[in-house]
């Protein structure tokens, strides 16, 4: 497999979680994972920005995958099956500003609490 080809199937199972994460048939358990690592893979701001050398771009490489392989473990496989068809047609990807926004918090609490640790 080509990294082309992984990467289209990663887009299509982003899409599928989401969609899969907004039915009534998946767990909430994974459906609260799913829109958590599908709004951080759509999120314009990373917990590890991709400046700095090598672990910017590899939280995107490993984070990812790894919770969307996660994520489809809980997802039952009638309803993924379903939303990957659906995805394989239509493969846009929303964007999220909720996402954008969970993360700058995420910095801003984490800048605080830095400061807070040195100051302290």
């Amino acid at each position: 497999m080509s990294l082309r080809d992984w990467a289209r199937r990663l887009k299509r199972d982003l899409v599928a979680v989401y969609h899969a994460a907004r039915d009534p048939r998946t767990p909430w358990a994974a459906r609260v994972l799913g829109l958590a690592v599908v709004a951080y893979a759509l999120s314009p701001i990373d917990l590890i920005p991709d400046v700095i050398p090598v672990l910017g771009l590899l939280d995107d490489v490993i984070l990812v995958p790894l919770g969307l392989l996660l994520v489809i473990r809980l997802i039952p496989p009638h309803v993924l099956a379903e939303h990957r068809a659906n995805a394989a047609r239509d493969e846009r990807l929303p964007r999220s500003r909720a996402a954008a926004l969970a993360i700058v918090a995420v910095w801003i609490a984490s800048g605080m609490a830095a400061v807070w640790l040195v100051w302290r």
